[in-house]
């Protein structure tokens, strides 16, 4: 990894406590515009920029230093070049791939601006810092796309980054888009822009993909049992799992009032926004129906809080499936899916209060149609 090239003056850490604190979040930072600039240290972060008091503060602030000032030089300060960049399209490796897209998508959005909702956040400052950042996109598209030429439409969507940091560097992160909202803001349609972009897309590549059994359980046994971390204090992290285990892997959805407040918010890609667990029912069914294999992996954790402020807790999953059923996607195509998806929760009195949910629903087009 590419060493950051700044003066080591300016890498010299202030003077910080033994542990970092789980109750610095972004909800008590209220604006960008009241975050302080230097001063002493709030949390452990040994070779990171000293402008940045703690962990929450640096996510932010780097975000609004190479998006909103448009510093995209700062790329060299805060992406290892080594970098692996992960979207639900595929990898991209290195940081010269991350400049020419981060170059792309302002000249596409020349306006853009990125709203800050949530850091949730985990790790320390030995073995890396990792992030969950949930934030809003609005732009104007003015410029070329990899959708086409200007339209002069105004979108916004909502996005999610997980970011694993070392050392004042992004060594790898994780991209979650609402996609197919910008998709029809832009005043595109979904199912041919999806074809088309998925055949140009195999007509360029030579596709090695290999694509296994999806099981749940092994063979013809049913999903495990959820065997919970050892330990008598409530565990975020191991209760969000046993959610993601028993409801979308298990199916049991009579248990979603175990883990759901009764009038719990949920909002998620495409203008999914409810209430209630009535609605959950419907909306699991809805991506159980056309994937009726459909598994789900969670593949990180991490959370901030305590009982009394809340648990804000980030999961990282990856959902497999094939489009044999009828659903939303149309008629069954038989193609295998994978997917990338992130999901916020907020854990209020032992139960989720409210649930983000973030995944690209047009790449899940492009490997139906392609």
């Amino acid at each position: 990894m590419t060493e950051n090239i700044q003066e080591a003056s300016d890498l010299q850490p202030a003077a910080e406590p033994a542990k970092s604190p789980k109750n610095i979040t972004l909800a008590d930072k209220i604006d960008i515009q009241f975050m302080p600039q230097a001063g002493e240290r709030a949390m452990s972060m040994q070779g990171f920029n000293p402008r940045y008091r703690d962990f929450v503060d640096y996510i932010i602030g780097i975000t609004h230093e190479i998006w909103e000032e448009k510093g995209i030089g700062k790329l060299y300060d805060y992406y290892a070049n080594t970098i692996h960049f992960h979207t639900a399209s595929g990898t991209l490796y290195g940081r010269e791939a991350v400049f020419a897209a981060s170059i792309e998508a302002m000249a596409a959005y020349p306006d853009r601006r990125l709203y800050g909702h949530e850091v949730i956040w985990g790790g320390d400052d030995q073995v890396g810092l990792y992030s969950s950042h949930r934030l809003m996109h609005e732009g104007t598209n003015r410029g070329w796309s990899n959708y086409g030429p200007p339209t002069g439409k105004r979108v916004n969507y909502l996005a999610i980054a997980d970011c694993l940091c070392k050392r004042n560097m992004i060594v790898e992160e994780w991209v979650v888009r609402d996609e197919l909202s910008k998709v029809l803001q832009l005043g595109l349609d979904p199912i041919a822009t999806a074809k088309e972009m998925a055949a140009r897309q195999r007509d360029s590549e030579f596709s090695t993909r290999i694509v296994g059994d999806i099981e749940r359980g092994i063979g013809q046994l049913p999903p495990r049992e959820w065997v919970a971390r050892p330990g008598e204090a409530f565990d975020p992290e191991d209760f969000i799992g046993q959610m993601f285990h028993e409801i979308w892997n298990w199916r049991l959805l009579n248990k979603a009032r175990e883990f759901y407040h009764e009038n719990f918010a949920f909002e998620g890609p495409t203008g999914r926004s409810f209430l209630g667990i009535n609605d959950l029912h419907n909306y699991v069914l809805s991506l159980l129906s056309p994937f009726p294999d459909l598994a789900i992996s969670a593949d990180h954790f991490c959370h901030v809080g305590d009982a009394e402020s809340g648990w804000r807790v980030a999961t990282r999953w990856t959902l497999r499936g094939t489009h044999t059923g009828y659903g939303r996607y149309g008629e069954p195509t038989g193609k295998p899916v994978r997917l990338l998806g992130i999901t916020h929760h907020l854990i209020q009195d032992g139960l989720i209060a409210n649930e983000w949910t973030v995944f690209d629903e047009f790449a899940l087009l492009m490997q139906i149609h392609g």
